[in-house]
């Protein structure tokens, strides 16, 4: 079987392999194990290697090089113009000459593949939507018509898209779907974790607005203002670290917050296993892995109330859903520090309900997909 993965993942060619963002590769790294040789379409660009991006594992892989572009600005919209006819005309050899059409999804690519695919109604497709697919939410213009064309049964057709979490009034296009870190050999038993001396916090995520990092700072510094001996260590790189570093300094808060940057897989695990909380204050999610991973080793999640996390904490009973209100989410963190059996519950339940969800599982899962498609061709 031809597989091309459509994306807008920034590649890197090094020593006749090509890299990218690891979270993303890994996942690709199990759908290419089932077809027999991949074509990518993606933008290829010229930097260092950093510990966020791994290495493809299929033996055949062709990428077909596409520019990159945006619609930010007028400017940036007239540049996207003049390369439109490109763009377009790649995506369609590409299609046109594969046996399986994966897009990833939502971004300016997956918009531009989302409507050529549209010609090819007869190829086997799935597409990975990775953002929030809640009806509900409010997003951007070019997001919402990803999804409005994915979910069109008329439109997309021969189509499995793969959302996180189960909404009420989907086409029968969509599929409730979920990803994995760690392996069935890597589940353990619940072991309570003492939480009334040191008391560790971790953030892992991009260092942007749309993450909140601050606001995990500043809930940390309330609980250490209220004499909890709080330490939070924030993974990931972004434009806003510079002003984390300076609130940081400013608020003399470098003895108990660390800026750890971007680290590989280990290092995180071991960041997990030693935490208490698992925060991220996001504006914005699919699957937040980060919370699931660290639900993984009994890491009681902070997260805000979107896409699927309500879902994933189960209202709360396997963590605390953030207002993003500094008095109300310190209490509510303050309540579960106060009472170890509260603490360990939510712990118990965010473990159980995390290990679920192994690699193995989600290997089969895409095998099944891949099989139930090639048995219909």
């Amino acid at each position: 079987m031809k597989f091309a993965i459509i994306t807008h993942v920034p590649h890197i060619h090094e020593e006749n392999q090509y890299y990218a963002y690891a979270p993303y590769v890994r996942e690709m790294n199990i759908w290419e194990k089932y077809v027999d040789e991949i074509t990518i379409v993606a933008p290829l660009v010229k930097k260092e290697r950093t510990a966020i991006e791994c290495v493809y594992k299929h033996p055949i892989i062709k990428l077909k090089v596409i520019p990159d572009f945006d619609v930010l600005s007028i400017v940036a919209v007239l540049k996207t113009v003049l390369k439109l006819p490109k763009l377009i005309w790649i995506i369609f050899q590409t299609m046109r000459q594969t046996d399986h059409i994966h897009l990833r999804c939502p971004g300016n690519v997956g918009l531009l593949a989302c409507f050529v695919q549209i010609l090819f109604p007869n190829k086997i497709k799935t597409a990975k939507y990775a953002g929030n697919w809640d009806p509900k939410s409010k997003q951007p213009w070019s997001y919402c018509m990803q999804k409005w064309i994915l979910n069109n049964s008329f439109l997309t057709r021969n189509m499995q898209v793969l959302v996180y979490g189960e909404w009420q009034n989907q086409s029968k296009n969509i599929k409730p779907f979920f990803t994995a870190t760690y392996s069935e050999l890597e589940k353990t038993t619940f072991v309570p974790k003492e939480s009334k001396s040191k008391i560790n916090f971790v953030f892992v995520g991009t260092l942007v607005k749309g993450k909140n990092p601050l606001y995990a700072i500043q809930l940390v510094e309330r609980l250490h203002r209220n004499g909890y001996n709080v330490y939070l260590d924030l993974y990931g790189e972004g434009v806003e670290r510079s002003i984390l570093e300076k609130y940081i300094s400013d608020q003399q808060l470098d003895e108990f917050i660390q800026l750890r940057g971007n680290q590989k897989k280990e290092v995180l695990k071991t960041a997990y296993q030693q935490s208490h909380f698992v925060v991220l204050p996001s504006l914005s999610e699919g699957w937040p892995k980060a919370i699931a991973e660290g639900m993984f080793w009994g890491c009681v999640p902070l997260a805000t109330n979107v896409s699927c996390i309500p879902n994933m904490l189960e209202d709360g009973r396997r963590g605390v859903i953030l207002k993003m209100n500094l008095d109300y989410d310190s209490l509510q963190v303050k309540t579960v520090l106060e009472n170890q059996n509260i603490f360990d519950t939510k712990s118990c339940k965010a473990l159980e309900w995390s290990q679920k969800y192994t690699l193995e599982i989600f290997e089969n899962e895409i095998k099944k997909i891949i099989h139930a498609d090639s048995s219909t061709n």
